[in-house]
């Protein structure tokens, strides 16, 4: 069968679906664009920040938050430290305070003792034997050495500045020649325990001459 002659319609026809292109041509050229983009996207484009990613921000606040709670359990270990290392000390000082003052009371009462032995000492006679006298002597000298042991020292300011703090004036007495506020005498010795004052020294003290 002979074929049928073309018109100049079907041939203008013939060239536009020749150049025009199929769907799935066009559908492909697209993909190829589009992967493009996405290429040029991934090259050009800014990186994922921390601030954009919320799982990122939500570790870095339990890092905070974890680093917070170590910076206090420290602080609280060092606190916890340095009050138990002064309980100890205070601990310390109360025992040691304690032991070099617990016999304060006990002197106290003791120390009339010493008095009477001193006085019968002095007010001894010369009637009175050697033997007699010696004797007073050993045991007033035994009960000091057995004071001064345990920590007592004797208070004997006489001819030294008045001091209050040790010295309790029973009289002041005008002498031209010592200085104002002279210990003149010793009414009663004083004493001291481990340098705390037990019993003040009870003198004389004298003044101004008028």
């Amino acid at each position: 069968m002979a074929k049928e002659p073309q018109t100049p319609l079907d041939d203008e026809l013939a060239r536009h679906e020749q150049e025009s292109e199929s769907p799935e041509q066009e559908a492909e050229e697209r993909l190829a664009e589009g992967e493009l983009e996405n290429l040029i996207d991934d090259e050009g484009g800014t990186v994922e920040t921390a601030d954009e990613n919320p799982e990122a921000q939500v570790l870095a606040a339990q890092v905070e938050e974890l680093e917070q709670s170590l910076a206090e359990a420290k602080d609280q270990a060092l606190r916890a430290a340095a009050e138990a290392q002064n309980v100890r000390r205070r601990a310390e000082q109360e025992a040691e305070k304690a032991r070099k003052f617990a016999l304060e009371k006990f002197i106290k009462e003791l120390l009339p003792v010493v008095d009477s032995l001193e006085k019968a000492l002095e007010t001894m006679q010369e009637e009175a034997s050697e033997v007699h006298r010696e004797g007073v002597s050993m045991t007033l000298k035994m009960q000091m050495d057995v004071l001064n042991k345990f920590g007592v020292e004797v208070i004997e300011p006489h001819g030294e500045p008045f001091d209050p703090q040790v010295h309790e004036a029973m009289t002041m007495v005008p002498n031209p020649d010592l200085e104002p506020n002279t210990v003149m005498d010793v009414m009663q010795k004083g004493y001291l325990l481990n340098g705390r004052l037990v019993r003040p020294a009870m003198v004389v003290v004298s003044q101004k001459a008028g």
